[in-house]
């Protein structure tokens, strides 16, 4: 959106009072021309404001010439009812020719159809005043050559509607055609019928023109299959009975007929036609507005020439659908009007609106979830750092209670042992010999268990040997001390396998094995290590106590977790298996290339 912001005003009342002394020179020296012209209109109508063309040429004029600036335009309008009364029409002309005899007219509008007629009149109708007419047909009426005249013919095509709506129903056989008996009904007729000609050897055409209106709609109700029907105008019915034609008859015709019902004239769409090749009536208030503005301002009617207005191709799209006709077999140009939008045309912005908002309250949720999931991982990260501080703290505690309480004991008996066969040795060699033997397999003991305890902190034989040979002498080294028999197995471990996956494997072996001891209950235990698709596969299995995996996973211990977390750092994965009473087998997969 474009914003103005006003500027600030400097010496506004001297500006204020040059603006003014301009405007005043500017309008006392403008020249007359400037100045809008006074000009009167006669707009006579044949039909009258009830009928819907003529006040669409009407108010189209109107609009244009009220918007020109060159004018001032006063209207007047006169109604003639001769469509149904043709014999009142001398006593309407007199009439309208006493009233405006002492207005000086500049232009009169004649609309409806063979209003042009009026110009045949005996005496003619303001002989000096220029004219401008519409909506009559050619062949109805003589052209009338009359130089102060101009306008648009309608041009009568019913044929190319016959072939749309053969397109449109390609089984078609009967054609009823319906109009009126009025005098301009009857033309209507006479002029379709010459230009139907050519059908009668195709179609079983019929002309319905001689029926009052009941015995007219109780035809139309049982038509035979494959029929269509041809609306032409209907002012009135056989006994005289008068009717609005468009407004009135034709949706009580359209309505009783059980087949599609057809037309000649724009003004039929909205009242239960379902179109055709139609003359237009916008079209004739278009070109007569535009002659209306040219005599106005001066152009002599006769340089400008008659025309003949433009058909159209327009359908009702809720007609068509009441016949399930396929908008695709419409002739090329067509245009449907009255289509109903749907749901999503009707509340497109809505539907748009709605959809952002339930997409962003989605992104909403989605991010309050992973900012409480972070934040909950987080706090298990620091709970399972703590765990491992602890855990660290508690096993260097145990080194050092094992190599002070222990090591550091026995080394000083094998000091204390050692003076004393020092003592002992001139007094008594060979007491002193054999307790020297007790002290050298003493002192061997020492280095076994120093030997031992170095190797469970880290395992040299991981580093000289590779990972299936550390592992394979950490699995007989546990079956040695704590009599739990390992059966250890590998396939295809390569000898160079990355160091952080080694030591993971390793080190989770180890906790398995651990776990089986403190847990399990079970006699025995199988370690495998093999190769698949250039992954790593570990398997720690034992036949023990077991338990129920999903009633455990909120109380795992921190053997369990340093496992699954050590798994993770190398980009593997960790499974855990147990049943109660059914043992437990404890699976990771860690890709060798990462």
């Amino acid at each position: 959106m474009k914003c103005v912001y006003p500027r600030k005003r400097v010496g506004l009342p001297s500006f204020r009072s040059s603006l003014a002394l301009a405007t005043l020179v500017l309008v006392y020296f403008a020249p007359a021309a400037h100045a809008q012209v006074r000009k009167n209109v006669l707009m006579i109508s044949i039909l009258g404001p009830s009928h819907p063309g003529p006040t669409i040429v009407s108010d189209h004029i109107e609009s244009a010439l009220r918007a020109d600036p060159r004018f001032k335009i006063e209207f007047y309008w006169e109604n003639m009812d001769v469509i149904y009364h043709p014999e009142g029409r001398q006593e309407q002309f007199d009439l309208i020719v006493s009233r405006y005899r002492h207005v000086k007219l500049d232009l009169i509008v004649l609309v409806g159809p063979n209003a042009i007629g009026l110009l045949a009149q005996p005496n003619a109708i303001f002989p000096n005043v220029p004219v401008v007419f519409c909506c009559g047909i050619p062949g109805m009426i003589d052209e009338i050559a009359d130089n102060r005249a101009t306008g648009a013919w309608f041009q009568l095509e019913p044929a190319k509607t016959v072939d749309a709506a053969l397109g449109l129903i390609p089984g078609t056989r009967h054609l009823f055609v319906v109009a009126g008996q009025s005098d301009y009904d009857r033309g209507l007729t006479a002029l379709v019928k010459t230009d139907l000609l050519s059908y009668e050897n195709k179609l079983d055409v019929t002309y319905v023109t001689d029926l009052p209106m009941s015995k007219l709609l109780d035809r139309l109700r049982h038509l035979p299959d494959h029929s269509i029907v041809l609306f032409l105008s209907f002012f009135k019915d056989v006994q005289g009975r008068e009717f609005l034609s468009t407004p009135e008859a034709l949706p009580m015709i359209a309505g009783a007929a059980n087949a599609p019902v057809f037309g000649i004239a724009d003004t039929y769409l909205g009242h239960g036609i379902v179109g055709g090749f139609v003359v237009s009536t916008e079209e004739q208030g278009k070109v007569l507005s535009r002659d209306a503005q040219e005599i106005l301002a001066g152009k002599p009617p006769q340089d400008i020439p008659v025309v003949h207005g433009p058909n159209l191709y327009l359908f009702d799209w809720r007609e068509l659908q009441r016949w399930h006709m396929d908008e695709n077999r419409l002739p090329a140009g067509s245009t449907v009007l009255f289509h109903q939008p749907t749901l999503w045309e009707q509340h497109r912005t809505l539907l748009i609106g709605l959809f952002f908002l339930a997409s962003l309250s989605l992104l909403t949720i989605l991010l309050l979830f992973e900012r409480k999931k972070l934040h909950s991982t987080r706090n298990e990260q620091m709970r399972l750092s703590g765990m491992l501080i602890d855990a660290q703290e508690d096993e260097r505690a145990r080194v050092a209670s094992e190599l002070h309480d222990d090591f550091s004991q026995r080394l000083a008996m094998l000091s204390l042992g050692l003076e004393t066969a020092a003592e002992m040795v001139p007094e008594s060699p060979s007491e002193a010999n054999r307790q020297l033997h007790e002290l050298v397999s003493s002192a061997s003991e020492l280095g076994a268990d120093l030997h031992t305890l170095s190797h469970r902190l880290h395992s040299s034989t991981l580093e000289m040997l590779g990972l299936a040979a550390g592992v394979g002498a950490l699995c007989k080294e546990f079956t040695a001390q704590r009599g739990i028999q390992v059966v250890f197995s590998h396939k295809d471990v390569p000898h160079s396998v990355p160091p952080d996956i080694s030591l993971c494997l390793f080190r989770i072996v180890q906790e398995g094995l651990r776990n089986v001891q403190k847990h399990s209950g079970a006699a025995r235990a199988q370690v495998r290590i093999e190769t698949m698709d250039n992954t790593l596969r570990l398997s720690i299995s034992d036949d023990g106590a077991g338990y129920d995996v999903k009633d455990g996973e909120g109380h795992q211990g921190l053997g369990l977790r340093s496992m699954r977390e050590r798994a993770r750092l190398v980009g593997g994965q960790f499974e855990i298996h147990s049943k109660t009473q059914k043992g437990t087998r404890i699976d990771v997969w860690v890709p060798l290339t990462k």
